[in-house]
């Protein structure tokens, strides 16, 4: 894959402010958000996905629990795909939870091998056998504590999708690269690299997860208007790089302390179909309200 020759506005991205990256709901004076409503056929066809990214969090008993409650509040929801990332050793028995609800399940890594000497690794075919739908690729905290690079990123996304599973690919850019206007660049990147020798076919089993690094666990949330910005040129990628088609069928979430009260601005923007949710995601409450939020 090459990268697209659509240039970002360098100025526009160089002044934006920390201020407004980081608050939520407060206008910047530059053109209005493009809205959902605003959007054309192929927007509203797209069907958004809530997943609750449970990270090493809970013990047994805890996640049991949670997954009821999470199935619970899913079935209220109507026009919304919901899923639950959760640690490996629960998987069995959040699908046994889950059963008989809507909510899918999800595993929050693997490894690109089929078998062998690798441990503490679990690989597609295992994950595929306990009825998990969807696998995490190329997390943040994968990336910075465990030292995943792009090209482990993309075994694992390639793995996946040869796996029969639905990879949710995560890129996002670091405090430092936001400030200095690199956002669109590093995305650009961890997209190419990240799904290398994926065709057009293959896509309708990836979901694009992104996540600034400087919002996720922090409280910090980029405003409305700065996440459909990135999520605008993320679609625009897949146009230069795949087709309109794809770019208007890919489900693109927005991930970093989305919580209760921020969600529904978020899901008004007309890119953005649905988040990967960390800390709210481990109260039924918080999380079944994001699921439930409100159309704008």
């Amino acid at each position: 894959f090459f990268l697209g020759t659509l240039q970002p506005d360098r100025a526009m991205l160089s002044t934006l402010s920390l201020t407004l990256s980081y608050q939520v709901g407060v206008p910047s004076g530059r053109a209005a958000i493009a809205t959902r409503s605003a959007g054309g056929p192929a927007m509203m066809a797209r069907t958004p996905l809530m997943a609750g990214n449970w990270k090493m969090n809970t013990d047994l008993d805890e996640a049991v629990a949670l997954a009821k409650a999470v199935s619970a509040e899913a079935d209220k929801a109507s026009g919304v795909d919901v899923a639950v990332c959760v640690p490996s050793p629960f998987l069995i028995p959040v699908k046994e939870a889950l059963a008989g609800g809507k909510v899918g399940l999800g595993a929050q890594d693997c490894h690109w091998e089929d078998a062998g000497a690798f441990t503490g690794a679990i690989s597609t075919s295992m994950i595929k056998s306990v009825g998990s739908d969807y696998v995490l690729a190329g997390h943040s905290e994968r990336r910075a504590v465990f030292g995943d690079s792009d090209a482990d990123v993309n075994k694992k996304v390639l793995k996946i999708l040869a796996g029969g599973l639905k990879a949710i690919l995560c890129i996002g850019e670091l405090k430092e690269e936001r400030e200095s206007g690199e956002t669109f660049n590093v995305c650009a990147t961890q997209l190419s690299e990240g799904l290398a020798g994926v065709d057009a076919a293959m896509m309708k089993d990836i979901v694009i997860a992104y996540e600034p690094v400087w919002a996720i666990g922090t409280g910090l949330t980029a405003t409305p208007e700065v996440a459909q910005e990135t999520h605008a040129y993320i679609r625009s990628w897949f146009v230069e790089n795949y087709s309109q088609e794809v770019a208007d069928a890919v489900v693109i979430q927005y991930g970093g302390s989305v919580n209760d009260n921020n969600v529904d601005d978020l899901m008004a923007c007309a890119d953005i179909d649905g988040a990967l949710v960390g800390g709210a995601s481990l109260k039924a409450d918080s999380f079944g309200r994001i699921v439930n939020y409100v159309k704008k």
